[in-house]
């Protein structure tokens, strides 16, 4: 009768030794069990309902799915040479009844452990309907387009297959060992049963005998593990080779299917369709509070913890930066990994793809990523919220959505901004206050738990751990600093941190050189946890453990995650839509909806319209402005330096001779820089007058800041051909010498334009001397006006100055020193002081009313002065020399107004046409400035009701793929 303990053995053991074998044992069955297991049940699931069944993914895939066993305590019993001689014909008759039993046992065993084989290893085989996604529909038939006989030729033969079966001999072995074990133990229990005492010699003997099969027995148990990780080792390597052999034939058919091997277009994966959704949220915001809770796995830690490395082992490729303790991860990376023929990255902005397999593309991007960051981060900042789109696509990937958030610090170095840790904070809230975001909290295993400082930011975001994936880096450094390895456990089993989480994962991601391959921190990785006695003495499960385990597992929870949630945000874009729409029809019924880029579009239209507009002005109009303005601002100079001086000589020979120098002078020097100058600002001028005119024809005035942009940026561009300043200085001066008036129009044009220039010179001068001397006794009256003391001393001034000049009209411009000493000894006569440069000053202008009075008066003598200047005013007393002086200026006035008119019309108009063009084209690339400057709630609920109505489209079609694949 069999003595069970508490524990219910196995089936096997049962056949093993069954009830009618007349033996008592003092081993417990259950002590028997582990090694049966081992031997008859290695991939049987798991039946304890309280411990949690492993990942399947992690138990298919690692060559550490199982632990390896622990070694049974054997127990010993005596036994004596009399007893072995007296019972040795019942213990033959026992053993031949026990063999039989044995014999079937192991019969019925090794069919139950080969059946059990065979389906695992069935059950193990990827199953393709999980990759549908990517398989375009040609594949099924393959029959039509491939030849199938040289595809299952690369498959394993079946030698190779039957490898994978458990060794019989070694399974022999196995049972010899326990045959051997049960039958020492029957003899125990028949020598406990024996009345006889043995001598001492005997059980001296007995005791070396017992202890030589207690070594035997452990060197046995432990030879027994030994072989159990060399063939799970070696069913690994054979996974391998066959996971392999499967990615390079999905490989070729992708490839395949690349060259047109069919015309239909083959359609966009799934991961990337949820990746498009992601970007057009990136750059959405909402005035209705619907928020961006679609999922996504968020990487989170601490500086240096070795989050980018976690993220380049499953995206399998070194494609962020590397820096020794510096700040790397200054914005947000948002990586799409998906399956593809060719291993690729490419950014969402850009059409260049980045071939992973080749070293100086993978500098290149590592580059390009750095460069975007450092652009992203603003002046005097450390990092930046702008997130950086790349998406990777290579064989065997797993499909997720990773964002590499910046690592998190506890103190502020020199070098960065005041705000980097309080920033670094509110963004990586941001991205996990998401409810359905998948967060993955790496610690770094080589450094005290206690200096972490993620996990208390985690463990507020996610109190019950419900979407969090714990990730313990850098094992191997932490099994080999750490005096206590248990402490290792407490970590990946959460009891050591108060977060808690979905799972706990311990990887290795190197050796801490920045130069290693990804196959080779694999290797390095998969022999670590090999030799690791953190596995091989339980503290770490075989699910727990590598990075590809930790994929997997991701992978499955962000799917999952998918799933769950991916409709409920469908409803909410659903709802957002129904709202922009609805305040659409109330407040905008008759107009179209349309989004910035479609108003910028008709702005430029409008622009260019305007601008061909300025064609359309007449010559005349051209002419009339710039002659009109160039005199405005060059009359100063003409009256002041060329026709007053000249005018104060008295001399007809001097005069001429004055003119000429100072009008030669003026031509080289000011006036072809003057009259460009004028002419850029009369088409100036005339362009903004044309938009202002083109704005009372309906035009919308969400454009004003646009056009005024435009403008601004077309004139600041605009640059005049230099070439015309010299052709212009040419035709200036030889308008300017030409001094032969042909009839009397032109003269009598002349003085007009003569005496129209003196009136408005003598009517400024007025001003400027009433302005001098105050009120006159008229507004002092009326008014109630009074002069100021200064006013007093002017107008005392200006009287005995006016006195002086009734006296000599033909006074020069200037006063010599006695006529100053004397004018201010009257005014001290008469009680006022006045200082001498104020004496000069009044008499300036006084003189200055005086000759401009007697040029006008001789200006009306000159108009019947057209005879004697065609006789060069010989016996004449009439000098008119300073109307040919303004016939001159008034001839080289319509000569530059002429030709600045060609150039305009001709060149000029042109110009400004194509760099108001090129400024259109500049601003629509820039998506800043047109935020800029097209502004307006209508604007922002256009752009609102397009991106709402993209994102629910492709959000739909996403839930249709999504379920199609299921």
């Amino acid at each position: 009768m069999l003595r069970a303990g508490s524990a219910v053995p196995c089936m096997a053991c049962r056949n093993l030794l069954p009830s009618r074998m007349g033996v008592k044992f003092r081993i417990p069955l259950q002590k028997l069990h582990p090694l049966s297991r081992a031997i008859h049940h290695r991939y049987t699931a798991n039946n304890n309902p309280q411990r949690p069944p492993h990942c399947l993914a992690a138990r298919h895939y690692t060559s550490l799915s199982r632990l390896p066993m622990r070694p049974p305590k054997s127990r010993s019993g005596g036994h004596g040479y009399q007893q072995h001689r007296t019972f040795w014909v019942v213990r033959l008759a026992s053993k031949l009844l026990k063999l039989r039993y044995i014999l079937l046992g192991s019969a019925v065993g090794g069919g139950y452990t080969a059946k059990k084989t065979y389906d695992e290893w069935k059950d193990m085989f990827p199953d393709m309907s999980e990759y549908t996604w990517i398989v375009p529909d040609f594949v099924w038939e393959l029959s039509e387009n491939f030849d199938l006989d040289k595809l299952a030729s690369a498959l394993p033969e079946m030698e190779e297959i039957a490898k994978l079966l458990p060794d019989m001999e070694k399974i022999g072995e196995n049972f010899t060992f326990l045959k051997s074990l049960l039958s020492s133990e029957t003899t125990g229990d028949s020598a406990l049963r024996a009345p006889d005492i043995p001598p001492a010699s005997a059980t001296m003997s007995d005791s070396s005998d017992k202890q030589f099969k207690k070594t035997s027995d452990k060197e046995k148990v432990d030879q027994l593990q030994e072989e159990l990780v060399r063939t799970q080792l070696k069913y690994q390597r054979m996974l391998e080779r066959l996971e392999k052999e499967n990615k390079e034939l999905r490989k070729v058919v992708l490839q395949k299917d690349d060259k047109g091997i069919h015309q239909r277009k083959v359609k966009k994966s799934l991961i990337d369709m949820y990746s498009e959704v992601l970007d057009i949220l990136s750059d959405y915001d909402s005035n209705y509070n619907t928020q961006d809770h679609l999922p996504r796995v968020v990487v989170v830690g601490d500086q240096s913890a070795g989050k980018t490395s976690v993220l380049e082992m499953i995206a399998q490729a070194r494609i962020f930066p590397r820096g020794s303790g510096e700040m790397m991860t200054r914005s947000p990376v948002k990586v799409t990994l998906s399956e593809g023929p060719h291993h690729v990255a490419m950014f969402k902005d850009s059409t260049r793809e980045f071939d992973l397999g080749k070293e100086d593309d993978l500098a290149a991007l590592r580059h390009e990523i750095e460069i975007r960051m450092r652009k992203s981060v603003k002046d005097g900042q450390t990092v930046s919220p702008e997130t950086i789109s790349l998406s990777v696509k290579g064989p065997g990937i797993q499909r997720m959505v990773l964002v590499d958030l910046p690592g998190v610090i506890s103190t502020v170095t020199s070098g960065m901004a005041a705000d980097t840790k309080e920033t670094i904070f509110s963004i990586s809230k941001a991205y996990m206050q998401n409810p359905n975001a998948i967060i993955l909290c790496i610690q770094d295993g080589s450094v005290d738990a206690e200096r972490s400082i993620v996990t208390d930011l985690v463990s507020q975001m996610d109190p019950q751990g419900k979407r969090t994936i714990f990730v313990l880096t850098k094992v191997d450094l932490a099994e080999k600093n750490l005096a206590s390895p248990s402490r290792i456990q407490q970590i990946v089993e959460g009891k050591l941190f108060p977060m808690k989480a979905l799972g706990y994962f311990a990887v290795v991601t190197g050796k801490g050189s920045s130069n290693e391959s990804i196959d080779s921190i694999k290797d390095h990785e998969e022999d670590f946890f090999q030799k690791s006695r953190l596995l091989r003495e339980g503290m770490l499960k075989a699910h727990q453990v590598t990075t590809k385990n930790l994929s997997l597992a991701v992978s499955d929870c962000f799917w999952k995650m998918v799933r769950e949630s991916v409709e409920q945000q469908a409803d909410a874009f659903k709802a957002s839509r129904f709202n922009l729409e609805t305040e659409w029809k109330n407040n905008y019924p008759r107009l179209r909806e349309l989004d910035r880029n479609e108003l910028f579009e008709k702005a430029k239209n409008e622009i260019l319209d305007e601008v061909i507009s300025l064609s359309q002005v007449t010559p005349k109009h051209w002419e009339s402005i710039l002659q009109k303005k160039l005199w405005e601002r060059v009359s100063t100079h003409v009256i002041e330096n060329i026709y007053l001086p000249a005018a104060q000589t008295m001399n007809s020979g001097t005069f001429n001779t004055t003119v000429d120098i100072k009008l030669k002078q003026w031509t080289d020097k000011q006036l072809p820089h003057k009259a460009l100058e004028v002419a850029w600002e009369t088409l100036q001028e005339e362009f903004a007058r044309f938009m202002a005119e083109y704005k009372g024809k309906d035009q919308d005035d969400i454009f004003d800041k646009l056009k005024e942009a435009v403008k601004d940026e077309s004139i600041k561009r605009h640059k005049w051909n230099e070439r015309a300043k010299d052709n212009l200085r040419v035709i200036q001066h030889n308008a300017l010498e030409d001094r032969s008036i042909t009839d009397k129009p032109q003269w009598d044009a002349a003085i007009q334009f003569m005496e129209e220039t003196l009136q408005s010179r003598l009517k400024d001068t007025d001003s400027v001397i009433a302005d001098m001397v105050g009120p006159d006794w008229k507004q002092r009256w009326l008014r109630w006006m009074n002069r100021t003391e200064e006013q007093h001393i002017r107008n005392e001034t200006k009287n005995e100055l006016e006195r002086l000049l009734k006296v000599n009209e033909d006074h020069t411009a200037y006063l010599a020193n006695d006529e100053v000493t004397t004018v201010r000894k009257n005014l001290e006569a008469r009680g006022v002081e006045v200082d001498p440069v104020l004496i000069k000053d009044t008499w300036h202008q006084l003189f200055r009313r005086h000759f401009l009075q007697k040029a006008l008066l001789h200006c009306n003598l000159c108009r019947r002065g057209f005879y004697y200047y065609q006789r060069h005013f010989v016996d004449s007393e009439l000098e008119c020399n300073d109307v040919v002086l303004f016939w001159r200026i008034q001839r080289m006035l319509a000569i530059t107004a002429n030709t600045l008119r060609q150039e305009l019309t001709n060149t000029e108009v042109r110009r400004l046409e194509k760099n108001v063009k090129e400024v259109l084209e500049d601003f629509g690339e820039d998506t800043g400035k047109k935020v800029q400057l097209i502004t307006g709630r209508r604007v922002q609920l256009a752009e609102d009701l397009k991106k709402v109505r993209e994102i629910q489209e492709k959000l739909e079609a996403f839930i249709e793929a999504l379920h199609k694949e299921k």
